[in-house]
């Protein structure tokens, strides 16, 4: 049962076609001690924080920056309990936890990029607007900043729990009981009922300051240097994909798509995205794949050299 578990964790979501890669190496924008700046990374649903996939991410971060120091966020005190905590866990206790941990860490004192997989980008995206503490460029993969509606596919090895959570989210994704166990609920994103979602929400909707406006969390992630979005054009696993790039259905019903810039969100600048927008800190990024499907020589060139380098 072990073994198929690990089996499952380490293989979920992305597979990546090993290419060659040049060294990236940066000079004017390291730190003044000329070592680089550090990468903090957060993995996705059914992933661990050293598995594989994102253990393969974390040694080619390493090979080609020179002297870079990364840190995978484990949630749990090993990587099975950061496995089931990416299913069975509220999501505003894991970013209190990321919070205290990157404080409490000297290596990230001084500054650091944040790169989140999947759920791991909105969940990057709170600790940014929560607990800033020197977040300079925040690259999302495949996150789902307006949530989902819907849960169509699940990592390999997870058939029974996604199962589960299947049951859960037919009973009521925003019951009490739901909202406090189940992560995937906490982005749960019923676009027909919106009222109940905000008002329900443990997680995204306070986040979107779709409920109260925060003004701390507006400013917060307006200190951003870059706010890097990018979007699966095949992706099977985010329903509406467009969530990847802060896009969502359109109120009240679940068919046509709102863009970003076309929603309240964005109009109203609740979040100042539109601020940022306008200064040029958000890159909308396409790729080709399905969810978190992409090449070493795509990333390379797509992401470390412009994002994670400096």
């Amino acid at each position: 049962m072990a073994a198929s578990i690990s089996k499952g964790f380490a293989l979920c979501y992305f597979f990546i076609a090993v290419s060659q890669g040049v060294l990236l190496r940066s000079k004017s924008n390291s730190k003044r001690d000329g070592t680089p700046t550090p990468i903090v990374m957060w993995h996705g649903m059914g992933d661990s924080c050293c598995a594989r996939g994102i253990g393969r991410l974390q040694q080619i971060l390493q090979s080609n920056i020179a002297g870079v120091y990364v840190h995978s966020i484990e949630i749990g005190a090993n990587e099975q309990e950061d496995f089931a905590n990416s299913y069975f866990m509220s999501v505003n206790k894991q970013v209190e936890q990321v919070c205290r941990n990157i404080s409490s860490n000297p290596l990230l004192q001084n500054g650091y990029h944040a790169i989140g997989f999947s759920q791991g980008g909105q969940f990057l995206r709170a600790v940014a607007q929560r607990c800033p503490m020197g977040m300079r460029n925040l690259v999302t993969l495949g996150g789902q900043h307006q949530g989902v509606f819907g849960l169509p596919r699940c990592p390999p090895g997870s058939a029974v729990i996604c199962t589960y959570i299947r049951q859960l989210l037919d009973k009521g994704a925003m019951t009490d009981f739901v909202q406090e166990r189940l992560v995937q609920a906490q982005y749960w994103h019923d676009s027909l009922k919106e009222e109940e979602y905000r008002s329900k929400s443990l997680f995204l909707a306070d986040i979107n300051n779709e409920v109260t406006k925060n003004a701390t969390y507006k400013e917060n992630l307006q200190k951003l240097k870059n706010f890097v979005m990018v979007k699966f054009l095949k992706d099977s696993m985010v329903y509406p994909d467009e969530s990847e790039w802060f896009g969502y259905y359109c109120p009240g019903q679940a068919t046509e798509i709102c863009s970003l810039r076309n929603s309240t969100l964005y109009q109203e600048d609740w979040l100042g995205l539109k601020a940022m927008d306008q200064a040029g800190k958000l890159k909308f990024i396409p790729a080709a794949g399905d969810h978190l499907q992409f090449t070493t020589e795509w990333f390379l060139k797509t992401i470390v050299g412009p994002y994670l380098s400096s």
